[in-house]
Formats: C-alpha cells, structure tokens, sequence
C-alpha cells in the first residue's frame, strides 16, 4: 500500500491490500451501515466494534452525560435479552465485552475466538439497536454512575485533567466533562435520554469495525441478518452521516489558570495549549514533538525533573485531537511547595523546543520509539479495530503501519521546532489540585481563577 487511502462516503465497495498482509475491506449498505474489516493472517480471534460518532461534545444542555449515561444502559437489557444474557453470553465463551464513550464518539465492544464473532455480532447488534432502557434499571444505573462520578472526583489527577480541558476550551462543548456532572445525572430524564437514542442510533450512524480472524463477506451476512432481526428496514435508502467539519470556530479559552484546593499529599499539575486537529498535516511531527518532550523515559521532562531533580515520580506530555480541535497537555505530581518550581521547569522545557528545536539525536531516537511503539500495538486486534473505527468516523483515510512510518520518517528537526514555535505562541492553561501557592502559580501566566 502506498500512501493512505480515502474512505469516501459514495464508496460502497473499497479493498485495500494492507502492510503484514491483512486485508481491509469496507462495505456501504443502502441504509447507510459501514462495514470494516482487516483480515490479519494468523489470528486465531477478533475484536468487533459497534461505532456511533456520537460523544460528550454533541449533547445539548438538558442532556449533559446522557451519552456516558446511554452507553451504560445499553448492557441493562433488551427485548429478547436480560443483562445477565448479555454478561453470560462473553463470559461462557471467555470472551472480554465493554463500552467507551469519548468526546467525540461511542463504541461497543468485544473480543472473542473467531469461532464465536458471529455471536459477538449478534449481542452487541440487539444491545445497539433494541435496548430497552427499562425506567427501574435507568434509576439503578443513575446511581451507579452518580458513584462512578464520585470516585472520579476523589482520584485528583481525573479532577486535574478535567480543569485543565475547560481551560483549554473555555464554554466549548469540548471542554465539559464526558460523563456530565452529579447535578446532571441526577436531573436527567429517561425520556431525554431515549430521545438521545432515538436521535442518533440509526442505520446512517452505525460503523462496525472488525479486525483479527474475520471473512469480510461472512461479516456482512452476520450483520444484516442481526439488523433485520431487530426489524431495521435496510432497503431504506441513506447515506451515511457527514463526518464534521474540521473548520469550526472553537469558543475562546476559559480561565488561564484554576486551582482546586484540597489537602493532598501531592499537587497534581497540568499546563498546556491548544494543538493540531486530527486532520492536520503536521500531526507526524507533533507525535515526534511529544515523544521529545514527554513521551518517555529518556524525554527531556522525565529526564530534567525526575531523573536529574528527583522533583516528581510521575511526569510526561500528552497530545490530544479532534475533528476541528487539539491540545497539547504537560502533567507532573508532586509536593505541593514544589509545584511552582516543577510547573516553570515543564513550562522551561516546552519554552526550549521552541527556542532551539530538538537534535538530531532526538529526532531519531523519536522516530525509533515511536515506529517500534506503532509496530507493537497493531500485535492486538484491539488497536487495529479502533484504528478501522477511528479512520472511518473522524479521518476519511486510513493509513497502514507502512504510511505510518513513512510519515513519521519525513519529519524533520525544522518541522520539529516550526511546530513548537507555534504552539509556545498560543495561550496557556494551567490546572491544580492539591494545596497550592496560588500566587506562585498565577505568576506564570497572570491570571489566577480559584475553585
């Protein structure tokens, strides 16, 4: 394969002829389901995903969490199977089931021997398109997650990193946190909730990925049977869902800088600045950027603040994208009267790539991590189906481990520092918790936001 490969939505058929040998297959139906596959030569089992381009960031006000909240709900049960159906029908074949919601998408998912991924469809197509969302199981769920809530909000680097995205994004549906708020879950109605489902759980938005030990074409008589089991009209004509626009104007930042005071034994710290959206050329040398600056042990933040300084046990980068939005995000733990000292050492570190760019030395040992890290994960079904789901919903392309690298090996120490350049430019955030030196802190950017 050379180059990546489009996935134009007025393309029924598509092959591609994929690095390692597998083999990528999608299909259109004429209500709008895409199917994938990535026939991987060898594997003995599959992951299969169920995929609505659906998340946190598309709900509106009286809403708040009810994609989280769904995502819940469709394992309580539907019109031919109990919860425990569902559980038993995994666990009797030792076989692994569960959900993700993320901010801009939701999938449903399993891994089971290729003996038993037709089942898999067959439960996860009834939890997709029939679930009942019983109104006694709606109120049980509430409470587990207004519990599930309640945990996050005891674990300070969850609480940290939602702080830290309503700084980056201010009041954008980006910035809210993915599983809504206790005041949300609790004022949430089963009626809002199944209109929510009702909305965007149709034949238009469903994406089914598989990878690992899978026939295309069995793939897609399993899907329709089980379609047509739950009475979805598949002659009905449709295309599929538009993918969204990577040009929206984001709503301006919140507050340079927040803090929430607790008495912990660690200040959790994370700084940072918008990023590159998903679609963006200059992705490969962010990638490169982040594995210099924080992407492992012999990163320049790992090295400069745990290894030289001894000043925190947990540090690293991160790098983040959306459709039309990114971020690009520094953490660090630490005792709270050294945090100002670890937050202007991070922001130093980051200043320095912008000032002078990364060597040589750098570049390669990124390009090293970072194919050896590509080539390692695609060793799991996991990792290739999320890539089919994720190529499919938000980059109109997919790309093999071979475009892969051969992105990652064009990158250059210009790139590299151009990159960062910008990104030093644009405004900063910064989000704590623990017992912290406001006015320390506030020195770094300015503005100070208590909470």
């Amino acid at each position: 394969m050379n180059g990546a490969v489009a996935f134009p939505l007025d393309l029924s058929e598509l092959e591609i002829a994929a690095s390692g040998g597998s083999l990528v297959r999608r299909t259109i139906l004429p209500s709008g389901v895409r199917i994938l596959s990535e026939q991987v030569p060898g594997s003995q089992s599959a992951t299969v995903g169920f995929w609505v381009a659906v998340g946190s960031r598309d709900e509106v006000p009286v809403t708040f969490g009810s994609t989280h909240f769904l995502e819940h709900l469709l394992f309580k049960g539907t019109t031919t199977r109990t919860a425990l159906d569902i559980a038993v029908s995994f666990d009797a074949v030792g076989g692994e089931h569960n959900a993700m919601t993320a901010k801009e998408y939701t999938c449903y998912y399993a891994k089971v021997r290729d003996l038993d991924l037709p089942m898999a469809v067959r439960v996860l197509a009834d939890m997709f398109t029939s679930s009942l969302l019983d109104p006694e199981e709606f109120e049980s769920e509430r409470g587990v997650i207004l519990e599930e809530l309640a945990m996050a909000d005891d674990d300070p680097s969850d609480v940290v990193s939602e702080r830290f995205f309503e700084g980056v994004f201010g009041d954008h549906p980006l910035g809210r946190p993915i599983g809504g708020n206790p005041d949300a879950i609790s004022a949430v109605t089963r009626e809002a909730v199944w209109e929510h489902y009702r909305a965007n759980y149709r034949p238009q938005d469903l994406v089914i990925s598989v990878a690992g030990a899978v026939d295309h074409d069995e793939l897609v008589a399993w899907t329709i049977t089980a379609l047509e089991a739950a009475e979805w009209n598949l002659t009905l004509s449709a295309s599929p869902v538009a993918r969204r626009d990577p040009n929206l104007d984001l709503v301006g930042r919140g507050s340079p800088l927040v803090v929430v005071d607790r008495p912990l034994e660690q200040t959790n710290l994370l700084l940072g600045v918008p990023g590159l959206h998903a679609a963006d050329a200059r992705r490969p040398a962010l990638t490169v950027l982040n594995s210099v600056l924080g992407g492992g042990m012999s990163s320049r933040l790992f090295q400069e603040i745990r290894e030289k300084r001894g000043l925190a046990y947990s540090v690293y980068s991160f790098a983040a994208s959306y459709s039309d939005a990114g971020v690009v995000g520094l953490y660090a733990g630490c005792t709270p009267k050294k945090a100002p000292q670890v937050a202007g050492l991070m922001l130093d570190e980051f200043r320095k790539l912008a000032d002078g760019g990364i060597t040589a030395e750098e570049l390669a040992r990124a390009q090293g991590q970072l194919g050896g890290a590509s080539a390692l994960a695609l060793e799991d079904s996991d990792t290739r189906m999320t890539r089919l789901g994720r190529s499919e919903l938000t980059m109109g392309e997919f790309a093999d481990l071979d475009e892969t690298l051969r992105r990652i090996g064009a990158v250059t120490v210009d790139q590299v520092r151009d990159l960062a350049a910008e990104l030093a430019s644009r405004p900063l955030s910064i989000a704590a918790v623990g017992s912290v030196d406001v006015d320390a802190l506030a020195g770094l950017d300015g503005t100070v936001a208590a909470a």
